[in-house]
């Protein structure tokens, strides 16, 4: 008989929630829900900006010089600067002291104000990866920020060791992958949160075995600039305002996440035909909660 064991965690400053729909014991499916979260320590461990102990930090503190990298720094390295290729830098990792010089710079659970300074223009060009060595090369000084992926990166591992069940969903604080079906064998049913208000649903979809995460200016604002969102473009330093959440549907976490910043950075229209382009599902909600979708009416996975 089908059951549903259920388990939260706190980590990269979300809630994580793991439901699993399986058949197996308790003991064997809680084993399988512990070794998914391990991904999300290790993750962090491995990608957080906030940790001058990470291994991505340490990577930043070594100029003009080939640090050999982890499997789980290496990878989202490398998919960041594709994107960042594919974008002409409006998405970029580099952004990391721009992002710190508009206070997001304090991890959410020592409080300890993380300081960095680069002095350089830099870009994502300026970062070369060695995929025989895989190993990292910083041309400057600069900060990598990897919070546009490392949460998909996370979710998608715990994905690999959940696959094993009829149903699961992988939820980090609301991106999240739904895999198989639910305890009834249907679709699961997957609510955008309205991005003025909490309480409320604004689009429901029916997804089987997809990734879903949103981008949004709603959530976290500058303490030193009330313009200025945690969606920051590096060419002009501003957070952009036609778009006030994007969501995209992808095969992947680690895709829909990057693609959901890439879209908000670029707008409706640039986002739409680079969604295009990619093949990827999309709501995307204006400032005046004017609802875009592609692809999604007739989503059916």
């Amino acid at each position: 008989m089908k059951k549903i064991i259920r388990k939260t965690k706190l980590f990269m400053d979300t809630v994580v929630d793991i439901k699993v729909v399986t058949t197996k014991s308790f003991d064997e499916t809680e084993a399988s829900i512990n070794r998914a979260f391990d991904f999300f320590r290790e993750v962090e461990k491995t990608c957080s900006r906030f940790s001058l102990e990470s291994e991505l930090m340490k990577v930043c503190k070594q100029i003009n010089t080939p640090v050999p990298v982890s499997p789980l720094l290496f990878e989202p390295l490398k998919f960041v600067l594709e994107v960042a290729k594919w974008t002409n830098g409006i998405f970029d990792p580099t952004v990391g002291q721009i992002i710190e010089n508009a206070g997001f710079n304090q991890h959410y659970l020592t409080e300890e104000v993380i300081q960095n300074n680069t002095s350089e223009i830099v870009t994502y060009s300026d970062i070369s990866l060695n995929e025989e060595d895989k190993t990292v090369l910083l041309k400057k000084p600069l900060v990598i920020d990897l919070g546009a992926v490392a949460k998909g990166f996370a979710i998608d591992l715990a994905v690999n060791e959940l696959r094993q069940f009829d149903g699961f969903i992988v939820n980090a604080g609301g991106d999240l992958y739904a895999g198989g079906l639910d305890e009834l064998g249907d679709k699961w049913k997957i609510g955008i949160q309205h991005p003025q208000n909490k309480e409320k649903i604004i689009h429901t979809l029916e997804i089987s075995s997809m990734a879903v995460c949103t981008s949004g200016s709603y959530e976290r604002k500058s303490d030193l600039n009330p313009g200025i969102h945690h969606i920051i473009n590096p060419k002009n330093k501003k957070s952009p305002t036609e778009l006030i959440s994007c969501s995209i549907i992808a095969p992947y976490a680690m895709m829909a996440d990057a693609f959901s910043t890439t879209c908000f950075l670029m707008g409706r229209k640039k986002g739409l035909a680079l969604l295009e382009e990619v093949g990827l599902e999309s709501i995307l909600i204006s400032s005046d909660l004017q609802i875009y979708h592609k692809g999604v009416d007739n989503i059916d996975y």
